[in-house]
């Protein structure tokens, strides 16, 4: 298979013959959020994936913190579309960590790196962010990381 560009393009195709609108305009958005970070900064560039990866993690996020505000201002119908697209981009995201194995991983990092305070939380965060790979939300891991740290 080729990128994970190249699958959202197939995707987006399919959905076309389908006349799946939900899927469409999903995948729409989504390439256009790549397009965007591909011409962002003094030269355009094509993405890796992991590029790519964090592209659609940001998309998903808006969709699941926009889907919360709908819900909570009443506005139900919304708030489902919301989750639906953020279902549908959930498709071509890594397989998100448990919360077990945010807590080996990051306990594994701050033993490597020898981190002990809370005084050293950003490079403490850094070396968790790594080791967790883009497979968890920052929040969950941060979390994970103040909780480790005392």
């Amino acid at each position: 298979m080729g990128t994970l560009k190249d699958r959202l393009n197939e995707d987006l195709r399919t959905a076309m013959k389908g006349r799946d609108e939900l899927t469409l305009s999903t995948l729409r958005m989504a390439l256009a959020a790549v397009r965007n970070a591909e011409v962002s900064g003094d030269t355009a560039r094509s993405l890796s994936d992991d590029e790519v990866t964090a592209v659609l993690t940001k998309e998903a996020k808006k969709r699941r913190e926009a889907a919360t505000a709908f819900a909570g201002a009443g506005r139900d119908d919304s708030a489902a579309k919301e989750r639906a697209e953020g279902d549908i981009l959930e498709r071509y995201l890594p397989k998100q960590l448990s919360d077990e194995e945010i807590a080996g991983l990051v306990k594994d990092a701050l033993a490597a790196g020898g981190f002990t305070g809370k005084a050293q939380m950003g490079p403490a965060m850094k070396a968790a962010q790594a080791a967790v790979a883009g497979r968890a939300e920052g929040g969950r891991v941060a979390a994970e990381v103040r909780k480790q740290l005392g």
